[in-house]
């Protein structure tokens, strides 16, 4: 989280290009929303089954991090981001269904309404604009901050879900945790197989070249990125009991 919000402020101050970056997690990992109360996961159950809770610099509710790829793109109004946080989403997403579309989920589109509000912590129990849909099932929710011009972005490519693990994260209800799995659609649900890493990869890497006009090149963080990522880690709160 450190790492994204590095190169968020290094694109802002024009040091480097607008950025792509995809990635696994070692652990499964919650990440927390900005400003979200830590009251909602289970923070003895993490700790007991080897699961990190960290904060992120996005907004939004929390999510459990595993089987999937994690996108996040750094980019700005001068690259042809549509100032403002709706129009931001609108525009990033359509480059999120694309990437979908192109690996089977021919559903995939930009959710159209809004679900009704949820008291759960769980970021894929609720749905919103922002957010990719197949139907009436949730594909996938992204979360955004803006540095000046620069907006981040991220989200998740989800392979698999383990609703069990997922409701004693977040405390979900029986009922809650019945919602988790019959609203939301992941790789194998969808498609009957695994999708590899390498697959999500070049499908991602394609629509946002394709879709925004760009042309990727494969690169290391800079100095300067990695010295900025770990002067912020203190603000990558791990929470704790």
């Amino acid at each position: 989280m450190a790492i994204d919000r590095a190169v968020q402020l290094s694109v802002e101050a024009g040091e480097q290009p607008p950025t792509l970056r995809l990635y696994q997690w070692q652990r499964p990992t919650v990440t927390l929303g900005r400003f979200q109360s830590a009251e909602g996961v289970d923070l003895d159950y993490c700790r007991d089954n080897g699961i990190d809770v960290v904060r992120r610099f996005t907004g939004g509710r929390g999510v459990l991090h595993d089987d999937e790829l994690t996108y996040c793109v750094v980019a700005g109004t001068k690259d042809g981001i549509p100032r403002g946080v709706a129009a931001s989403y609108r525009h990033l997403s359509e480059v999120l269904a694309e990437a979908y579309v192109r690996l089977g989920v021919t559903q995939a589109a930009v959710t159209q309404r809004d679900s009704a509000p949820s008291a759960s912590s769980a970021c894929y129990l609720a749905t919103t604009r922002a957010d990719l849909s197949a139907g009436a099932h949730k594909l996938s929710g992204s979360a955004q901050v803006w540095s000046g011009s620069t907006v981040m972005q991220h989200g998740s490519f989800t392979i698999s879900r383990d609703v069990d693990r997922e409701a004693q994260v977040f405390r979900l209800s029986t009922q809650e945790a019945a919602d988790l799995a019959a609203h939301t659609l992941t790789f194998i649900d969808a498609l009957g197989r695994r999708v590899s890493i390498e697959e999500i990869q070049q499908a991602s890497i394609g629509a946002f070249a394709d879709v925004l006009g760009a042309e990727f090149e494969l690169s290391d963080l800079a100095e300067a990125e990695r010295s900025s990522a770990n002067a912020l880690m203190h603000e990558v709160v791990v929470c704790e009991k």
